[in-house]
């Protein structure tokens, strides 16, 4: 195919020219006026510079011109570099000195971080930095965005197998990697998750995760506009302006993580609203069956489902009718994506077994920037992608998420899976937020220690929360100790970094 995603735009302002494709705030844009800014945004990083595969980093909370740069990079065959604007300026150094941009695109409102940023010696190599309009102190001398948009018109390169994204991974296990992401896996990702959602033209999607993050883009955002539908943008995630938004403007589909629905669940106000139009999604980490109970309880559909960064990152979400009657599971493979699970040599477990998740399809990575070790070690020898993820697979071809393999608790022999008991704590009413990690045992090898988050007001006792487990799990699955906490480290995808609190734990 000769066109890259740029051209779904095209299509779009040709087809309904006027109908909304972005909702920002207060902003509009319309399929037509979306197109011809991003040809305008595209000639003016042409004149700066840009050729095919370039790179263009971002450091920007999600607003319609993050949108754009995307969809420029895409025209111009270069590669966008999504930066976590919620990393500290060292690790957002790291990532720049990784990918090498030729320009640094930076939101005002980050602008101090920018600044910080570019201090580091691995920033040295960014030749331009462009600041987008907006609340905030502008970066020193950077370029503004109504003057790239002054840049008038460039050829359009960007073809379908050309890399678009280099996404660096959450980091929960090591320091990140730069997965590159091609235009390709944009269109079939696309596919896999509005033929998994029957997203169409009459959507309306809310777009709450961070857009450095494959679920910001690739859920709802980029497949929305290749849709036809209209994405509405949130920048930082409040429960209240959630709610608000869904209610403004009559969201139909939703995407988030569990610990955004915990808050949700936790707001008068999501409680309180008429929510019948919308289709709720969750992934990014197994979803608590009480987050789950709580919406069938409504009479709301809630889809669970699992990807990675590397699968860009639909792979599996359960189909709409199953969504109860198999509550826990993430459901089967998307369209075009095949899905294994497997034991350690890579065969086919029975079902009920537990092994790692595999998986094929042309979603799929390319590669670690710069990495050829760390790829080789993530494909098997006939190609298939293997996740570090621990999955149990019923008899009608249901897969259930349990763990990360390297966050499995070995204790006594018996394999302890987290997930498993995190779920249990879940229903306890005074408990807010919990983390299940193995800490050192001499007898036992290791066992688990619960690290809990209590509910504003609420008390509670480590000999409570054991006792609660007593009955509800086997005994050996039972925390042997417990620690209360104020918060949980999280990175943006929602998932607690439970190699921090390991890390904690040491110290």
């Amino acid at each position: 195919m000769m066109w890259g995603i740029w051209h779904w735009l095209e299509r779009r302002a040709d087809l309904h020219p006027d109908k909304p494709a972005l909702i920002d705030g207060e902003r509009v844009l319309t399929y037509r006026a979306l197109r011809d800014r991003v040809a305008a945004v595209a000639a003016g990083l042409r004149a700066r510079g840009v050729v095919p595969a370039d790179r263009v980093a971002i450091l920007s909370m999600n607003r319609a011109e993050y949108v754009e740069v995307l969809f420029a990079a895409a025209r111009l065959g270069a590669i966008a570099v999504p930066l976590n604007w919620r990393l500290a300026a060292p690790e957002v150094a790291f990532q720049i000195g990784d990918s090498g941009p030729k320009v640094l695109v930076v939101d005002p409102a980050l602008s101090s971080l920018a600044q910080t940023v570019r201090t580091h010696p691995e920033a040295e190599r960014v030749e331009a930095c462009v600041c987008f309009e907006g609340d905030g102190p502008p970066l020193a001398g950077a370029v503004s965005y109504a003057a790239l948009l002054q840049g008038g018109t460039s050829p359009a390169e960007g073809k379908f197998d050309d890399p678009l994204l280099i996404m660096y991974t959450s980091g929960t296990t090591g320091r990140p990697k730069g997965a590159v992401l091609t235009q390709a896996t944009q269109l079939w990702n696309s596919v896999n998750i509005g033929t998994s959602i029957d997203l169409t033209s009459a959507d309306v999607t809310l777009n709450l995760l961070p857009m450095f993050h494959t679920g910001g883009i690739g859920l709802f955002t980029l497949p929305s506009l290749h849709h036809g539908a209209t994405a509405v943008l949130q920048r930082i995630f409040d429960p209240e302006e959630t709610t608000r938004l869904i209610v403004r403007h009559g969201v139909t589909a939703m995407l988030g993580v569990p610990v955004i629905y915990l808050a949700l669940l936790a707001s008068e106000a999501f409680r309180g609203a008429d929510l019948s139009r919308t289709r709720f999604s969750c992934g990014g980490a197994p979803c608590p069956l009480a987050v789950i109970e709580a919406f069938r309880e409504r009479g709301l559909l809630f889809q669970q489902g699992y990807g990675l960064t590397e699968t860009a990152p639909t792979c599996l979400l359960i189909p709409a009718a199953d969504a109860f009657r198999k509550a826990g599971s993430a459901g089967k493979a998307a369209v075009h994506v095949e899905v294994r699970v497997v034991d350690d040599d890579g065969r086919d477990v029975r079902p009920d077994a537990i092994g790692e998740v595999w998986t094929r399809g042309p979603n799929l990575f390319s590669g670690y920037w710069h990495r050829p070790d760390a790829t080789a070690e993530a494909f098997s020898d006939d190609g298939w992608f293997k996740t570090g993820d621990l999955a149990r697979i019923d008899a009608e071809g249901f897969i259930y998420i349990v763990d990360r393999k390297k966050d499995m608790i070995i204790s006594g022999g018996e394999n302890v899976y987290p997930a498993e008991i995190e779920d249990v704590l879940y229903r306890h009413p005074a408990i807010a937020d919990v983390a299940v990690i193995g800490i050192p045992h001499e007898r036992w090898g290791e066992t688990p220690r619960a690290i809990v988050v209590l509910k504003p007001g609420a008390q509670l006792t480590a000999e409570d929360v054991v006792a609660f487990c007593d009955g509800r799990l086997a005994r050996y699955k039972i925390p042997r100790s417990v620690a209360f906490v104020d918060a949980l480290p999280r990175n943006a995808a929602g998932k607690v970094l439970k190699r921090q609190l390991r890390e904690q734990v040491r110290a």
